[in-house]
């Protein structure tokens, strides 16, 4: 697969779709989802053409793997999300659900998340 620059990501990035933007610097950007799984929501992602988790971890300095990774937590941190705790996700390919061929992370909370898995072990 090749990466698609005009993802809507990709277009955010370019401020070509406003966003409502909660940190960003030459490296990464992160903005509230517009659809909203929690109170706080909000994607990271880098500024860079990867497409998935995969291609990021594989093709990208550690550094900048290493300051992803930091400015995330930051980021939790910034929005006191780790007071209350929060969940980190991101999806890798159409069966894990991902919508957008840009890698990201969504951080999640501001309230009692439910299990991640139910008690049939279907995830949720």
């Amino acid at each position: 697969m090749t990466y698609d620059k005009n993802n809507i990501f990709a277009k955010i990035i370019r401020n070509e779709i406003p966003a409502k933007k909660v940190y960003e610097d030459n490296n990464l950007l992160a903005f509230h989802d517009i659809s909203q799984a929690s109170p706080i929501h909000i994607l990271v992602v880098p500024k860079a053409e990867f497409i998935d988790y995969i291609d990021f971890v594989s093709n990208a300095s550690p550094e900048i793997i290493a300051n992803f990774f930091k400015k995330v937590a930051q980021i939790a941190q910034d929005l006191n999300a780790h007071d209350q705790g929060f969940r980190l996700i991101t999806n890798n390919g159409s069966n894990a659900h991902q919508t957008v061929n840009h890698f990201h992370v969504h951080i999640l909370g501001g309230k009692k998340l439910g299990p991640l898995i139910s008690s049939d072990n279907q995830l949720r």
